[in-house]
């Protein structure tokens, strides 16, 4: 894996406030003026601060069920207005976002306390490919960006990665723009399954990639063997039209597994 890191390339406008408890940051709130949403993440205890947490220790999960209800402008309006003595909350400031749930991360980290990265087992690598969800992507090398937390309660290993979807042919189930968990070297039948499929670039170092259902029609030969009739590439988005390829112009490079944001 390369050791270089490159920084976020932010392709929104957020803007977020930081959280203080006696002085400390305990928290960040992250919102999307073009959506109105918000995204909350806060320090897990209090007790080093002050001696009566019980509030505090609801206060996140207060602060999402408001933002859900009020939205993030309204939200923020509200807090503004009623700032107690024991919580404070800073300007209102700026910043690039590629993806919400990973920069209200690497705020926290950034304001409020940088936790370890255990790489696969708390944080997976961000390969910079951008996954197509339309045509195959632009010819590219793939290096890791950044690590990023796992969402808590997923189960990771070696074979897991994250990166990027681009273009609307997946929607609604993988939208343009999301975060994306996959595993390598899917076993067992890949027919009827999302699949992130590389197509050979110029070089060894670069290739196109493209996420899309992968439909295998085969044909049984006279010795018993199998091999490829047709195969397909799917879209989700009946806008868009499958593509039959060759088996030796592509590879399956992983499963999709879930989207992230």
């Amino acid at each position: 894996m390369p050791a270089a890191i490159v920084p976020i390339r932010g392709v929104r406008q957020g803007e977020f406030v930081v959280f203080e408890v006696a002085g400390r940051p305990v928290g960040v709130l992250l919102a999307d003026p073009a959506t109105d949403r918000a995204w909350v993440r806060f320090r897990p205890r209090f007790d080093d601060l002050v001696d009566d947490t019980e509030v505090l220790e609801l206060l996140e999960s207060d602060l999402r069920a408001k933002a859900a209800e009020m939205g993030a402008a309204a939200l923020l309006a509200w807090f503004d207005d009623t700032l107690s003595n024991s919580v404070g909350m800073s300007e209102r400031k700026q910043v690039e976002v590629d993806a919400f749930t990973r920069v209200i991360e690497q705020l926290y980290d950034e304001h409020v306390d940088a936790r370890e990265v255990r790489e696969f087992e708390t944080h997976l690598p961000l390969w910079s490919l951008r996954a197509a969800c339309g045509n195959l992507g632009e010819e590219m090398a793939v290096e890791a960006e950044d690590w990023v937390p796992v969402p808590e309660g997923t189960r990771v290993s070696k074979e897991h990665f994250i990166a990027y979807a681009v273009g609307d042919s997946m929607e609604p189930r993988i939208p343009a723009g999301s975060l994306n968990l996959f595993k390598y070297h899917p076993a067992g039948s890949r027919d009827g399954r999302i699949l992130l499929i590389e197509r050979f670039g110029i070089t060894d170092a670069t290739a196109r990639y493209t996420i899309k259902r992968y439909r295998s029609f085969k044909r049984q030969n006279e010795d018993g063997t199998w091999e490829h009739e047709r195969i397909l590439l799917e879209p989700l988005n009946s806008e868009y039209e499958p593509w039959e390829v060759e088996p030796q112009d592509f590879a399956v490079v992983a499963e999709w597994v879930r989207v992230l944001e």
